[in-house]
């Protein structure tokens, strides 16, 4: 018996089974792919810069020992390559911008809530510039891991080690928090990109020695 001025609540088991499923169906229904969008896009364009760069580095120091060379050739390869990723983003997120407005309008839904064109716009639709901005900083923050790796080091074959260490424990880093955010494997997605990563470096070191052996002195 409950004692005197005490309240006994009793709650049905039936409730809270449905607590309990309903807590499942949250976690089931949870959209990881839409939360992940940026963050993922931005380790992409990392991992662009990140891997690109250093291959670029890794062939150029196949055939030159110059610590100056090849960190300049880094250098020219994060330029190049940001000015790349900004440019395309652009153009590519402009011209989904002009299919989805078209679209949209064939639609009819434009002003269906008495919103202008350019309100549903900036709300619905990514901005081309950002877009940019985002991938050529992306692309820029992946590409100084080699170059800060390789630029205070002297000795040729410590810097290549160096660089592929750099370029190994970023790829380890940016896999796991992509894949933490997307809600997947993280031990796979690492050792993924890790080995993606040695064979990119792996194949422009090799066929540029290759090519370098081959070719008249310069």
């Amino acid at each position: 018996m409950a004692a005197p001025n005490q309240v006994q609540i009793v709650i049905p088991e039936h409730n809270v089974l449905q607590n309990q499923c309903n807590f499942h169906e949250d976690i089931k229904d949870f959209d990881y792919s839409r939360r992940a969008q940026w963050p993922r896009a931005a380790v992409l364009g990392a991992n662009d810069g990140l891997v690109s760069i250093a291959s670029l580095m890794m062939g150029v120091g196949a055939v030159k020992e110059d610590a100056k060379v090849m960190v300049l050739t880094g250098f020219a390869g994060l330029f190049a390559g940001t000015c790349s990723m900004a440019i395309g983003e652009f153009v590519s997120v402009y011209s989904r911008l002009d299919i989805e407005i078209a679209q949209m309008k064939r639609e009819k839904r434009l002003t269906n809530d008495g919103q202008n064109e350019g309100e549903l716009e900036k709300e619905k639709l990514r901005n081309p510039l950002q877009a940019a901005m985002a991938s050529a900083l992306a692309f820029s923050l992946g590409a100084v891991v080699p170059l800060l790796a390789a630029a205070f080091i002297e000795n040729y074959k410590v810097r290549l080690e160096a660089v592929v260490a750099a370029v190994t424990l970023a790829l380890v880093s940016s896999g796991g928090i992509g894949e933490v955010m997307g809600g997947a494997s993280v031990a796979r997605s690492c050792s993924r990109g890790v080995v993606s990563g040695w064979m990119a470096m792996g194949v422009t070191f090799g066929l540029t020695k290759l090519l370098g052996s081959n070719s008249p002195e310069m």
